[in-house]
């Protein structure tokens, strides 16, 4: 099965040195040829035309943004992720790929401290969905971004727009970052469900079955059904939504009366 790029390279350290070839580096207008390959053959030619990978950053929509640098021609561009696909490719500002403009790479590379592993922290353009921040709106929008990614109690201490909106995207970010946990501590293993949204009912619940859950409750609103579904030996207690047919929304609640 194909690597996602992101599985792949977060696991690259920031310092890490990747050796390209030595070819002049492309505006994105001029990498469209990428648009559309899977991530595995993407990282390869944006490799091989000189790009470095700089850091990769989820949603829980299923996109991951990844930020790529070249040295040779100062340049950063950023390849939207979906379903292992590149989608949109389009340069972004130095400051995403952690430099400040000019060529820094030598500093970068040089310094394995905590100001490169700060940098990493900073939100990057697309957590800011277009909006067009001044200097003292982009500060308050990081601080709400890290405050959100770290789990930090939201402090907008200035009410602004700005830092309600990254936290907001910090948020986002952990949650899909942590989307394999099903946020139980303790030592009792627990059964996978989130790949069952989309599926058809009749199957679904048969699979809920095989995996140990049992209905302990169900209703309907109009058209939409709802089923709870237990696992007491995981102390996983699940509410199912169908619509449609399938499964609309499956999540575990963690608590119900019956489970």
């Amino acid at each position: 099965m194909k690597t996602s790029i992101i599985a792949k390279m977060v696991a690259t350290t920031v310092c890490g040195a990747l050796v390209a070839t030595p070819v002049l580096a492309e505006k994105a207008n001029r990498l469209q040829s990428i648009t559309g390959m899977d991530a595995w053959g993407a990282e390869r030619a944006l490799k091989d035309r000189g790009f470095k990978h700089i850091s990769s950053h989820k949603n829980s929509r299923g996109y991951t943004y990844s930020y790529w640098w070249d040295d040779a021609d100062d340049n950063c561009v950023r390849a939207e992720v979906y379903n292992d696909t590149v989608e949109t490719l389009m340069d972004a500002t130095d400051k995403d790929c952690n430099h400040s403009g000019g060529s820094t790479g030598a500093a970068v590379g040089a310094v394995a401290g905590l100001a490169i592993l700060g940098a990493l922290l900073a939100s990057k353009s697309h957590h800011r969905e277009g909006k067009d921040y001044n200097e003292e709106q982009t500060g308050a929008f990081d601080r709400g971004y890290k405050d959100g990614l770290h789990n930090a109690a939201y402090h907008n201490y200035d009410r602004s727009d700005a830092y309600s909106h990254g936290y907001e995207k910090g948020v986002d970010e952990r949650q899909a970052n942590l989307s394999h946990h099903h946020n139980r501590g303790g030592y009792y293993q627990t059964v996978r469900y989130n790949d069952l949204q989309g599926a058809r009912a009749a199957g679904a619940t048969e699979e809920l079955g095989r995996r140990g859950f049992t209905q302990v409750d169900n209703f309907t609103s109009g058209n939409t059904r709802y089923g709870i579904y237990s696992r007491r030996e995981s102390n996983q207690c699940l509410q199912v939504t169908f619509a449609d047919g399938r499964i609309y929304d499956i999540r575990d609640i963690g608590q119900h009366p019956r489970c």
